[in-house]
């Protein structure tokens, strides 16, 4: 999952992104409201953190442009203002959920994963198609392969890219995803990207679950079954 980060104090901002990529998240941060306009309508993100107090154009007013031009990224509000005005503009205006700072890392975590269920239409905290299973709380996966009698699932822990890699792929299941929508997914801005990285991290992956887990459709990219 791809995260905009809109956080003008440069340490609090860093902590952040720190947090994020252990927790498995591609990270892209700016600390204006100006910028993160010019980022939503160049990149795709499946989630954004948003301060309200920000230089240029404030949090309230990304969220309302960025709802009016249609945009659908889900918002989470995280600012010091803890007035009840204030988080009940930024709801009404499009935000999705209104954390107060200062917060613990572990609620931040798991408020982007509910917002990610809802988004999704699911109650659900497991990712599976009935054969891959993935608890985005712990990075397990598990994967039964139904074709075989009498099968046997195993769970294993994923690294961070690895959970990052079939994360993309159990959101989208059954979508062929391609090595540069992958990347995208994965890695934010300033991360060096090897030209196999993708290989290597299905590799990885298959050698933890089985060669079934991910399917390679030749030329185009790579899926899960749905």
């Amino acid at each position: 999952m791809r995260i905009l980060l809109v956080e003008d104090d440069a340490m609090i901002a860093d902590a952040l992104i720190v947090t994020l990529r252990d927790a498995s998240y591609a990270v892209d941060h700016v600390a204006d409201g100006n910028l993160a306009h010019t980022a939503l309508r160049t990149e795709e993100y499946q989630m954004i953190l948003l301060d309200l107090g920000l230089p240029h154009q404030d949090g309230l007013t990304v969220i309302k442009n960025w709802r009016t031009e249609g945009g659908e990224t889900p918002i989470i509000i995280i600012t010091a203002r803890d007035d009840l005005q204030s988080r009940v503009q930024g709801l009404d205006l499009g935000a999705d959920d209104f954390l107060v700072k200062p917060f613990e890392t572990s609620e931040l975590l798991a408020r982007i994963r509910a917002v990610s269920r809802r988004k999704q239409g699911s109650a659900q905290p497991i990712l599976t198609n009935g054969k891959v299973t993935l608890n985005p709380a712990n990075h397990e996966a598990t994967f039964i392969d139904t074709a075989v009698d009498d099968a046997e699932s195993k769970s294993v822990r994923l690294s961070a890219r690895e959970y990052a890699l079939l994360h993309a792929l159990l959101l989208r299941k059954g979508t062929i995803l391609s090595r540069s929508e992958l990347e995208t997914t994965i890695y934010g801005w300033g991360e060096e990207v090897e030209s196999n990285a993708i290989e290597f991290l299905i590799h990885s992956v298959r050698k933890k679950l089985g060669q079934k887990v991910i399917t390679n459709v030749r030329g185009v990219g790579w899926v899960v079954e749905k």
